[in-house]
């Protein structure tokens, strides 16, 4: 049951993505020539509006075919024939639409169980924000130049900035207390464990429900958060903080989903349905952020081959584009395939 719900989390997402491409192709005055959920043979399809549509037997993604959309084709209806600001549309419409789905979601999350307010349970004496005169319940609202709005984020702070924190140079502290806001710098201090601390201690599981505008307003927080994080990690895989062996593949994501998915069953339907919100807010942002990366057969790397064309006034030569995409859709396969094969190496 728990492969059969990251299956359908996954599926949602693709075609979600796909579905942007669609209207956005449509609206384009672009002919949309398949869309196809899945991949493999072809379980049942039908054509209408010229358009055919299908479902294959393989349920582990899709695409939308448009004409002429990898060649050199200028007929009247075709991707190349359109200008290249509807082009750039088309193109960026598909991660537009992961973003919009995680902030939908969203909604619902914040609105089913609030927000993790960055709320300080206890501070710890002899540490730097109990010597800025923070005591329990003081609400943070920024860290350095990072403005603060779920605890998680104060969290993420610490972890990120150790090297920063270490350094002894001042940092700047701002937060509520009894209704004031108070503003200073801190020295980060060793917990003891080589670990610069603030000496604060939260709970992300402690959530605070707002009204309707709240719920809209960290619902835009709560996709910020994880398009974040998708870049810290990013930067992080870029700069040596991460290994191979902590990046998670199609294989360790369908175990995480399956993990939380059992994990919850014993507290109930409802925080199963939660949890999976939570994990598909995740997914979709990380889909979003992935595909706009400036690389060969990904979005992004589109949409960089248009801004070229853009400035050059010349459109690069179609067949070139897109023999430059298919050696980066190779290269994404062979790198796909060595992250599966981590993750099945590690449930074994």
């Amino acid at each position: 049951m728990s492969i059969l719900v990251a299956i359908l989390i996954f599926e949602a997402l693709i075609t979600f993505h796909e579905f942007g491409h669609f209207l956005a192709a449509k609206a384009g005055g672009v002919v949309v020539e398949e869309f196809c959920l899945g991949f493999g043979p072809k379980l049942l399809g039908f054509e209408r509006g010229g358009t055919k549509y299908g479902l294959r037997i393989i349920p582990l993604g899709g695409f939308c075919l448009m004409k002429g959309e990898d060649s050199s084709c200028m007929e009247e209806g075709s991707f190349g024939s359109r200008p290249a600001w509807i082009r750039a549309l088309i193109v960026a419409a598909g991660p537009l639409f992961n973003f919009l789905l995680a902030f939908v979601l969203s909604v619902v999350l914040v609105g089913c169980i609030g927000y993790d307010a960055p709320a300080a349970l206890s501070v710890r004496e002899g540490y730097p924000a109990a010597e800025a005169g923070m005591t329990a319940g003081d609400q943070i609202t920024r860290l350095g130049n990072k403005r603060i709005y779920l605890y998680r984020q104060v969290s993420d702070y610490v972890m990120y900035h150790q090297r920063e924190m270490a350094s002894g140079e001042p940092m700047v502290l701002e937060f509520t207390h009894e209704g004031e806001t108070v503003r200073t710098t801190i020295v980060p201090k060793d917990d003891g464990n080589g670990r610069y601390v603030l000496g604060i201690t939260g709970n992300s599981n402690l959530r605070v429900k707002g009204g309707p505008a709240e719920v809209v307003r960290y619902a835009f927080v709560e996709v910020g958060y994880w398009i974040e994080t998708v870049f810290s990690s990013l930067k992080m895989i870029f700069t040596g903080g991460v290994t191979l062996n902590d990046i998670s593949g199609p294989v360790g994501v369908v175990s995480a989903i399956g993990e939380t998915y059992e994990e919850s069953r014993s507290d109930g339907a409802f925080y199963v349905v939660i949890n999976m919100i939570g994990i598909a807010i995740l997914l979709s942002a990380n889909l979003g952020v992935m595909n706009l990366l400036p690389l060969p057969a990904l979005d992004g790397g589109r949409l960089l081959f248009i801004l070229v064309e853009a400035v050059r006034r010349k459109r690069l030569d179609p067949e070139t584009e897109g023999k430059i995409h298919l050696a980066g859709f190779a290269l994404l396969l062979v790198l796909m395939l060595l992250v599966c094969l981590n993750d099945v190496r590690r449930l074994f």
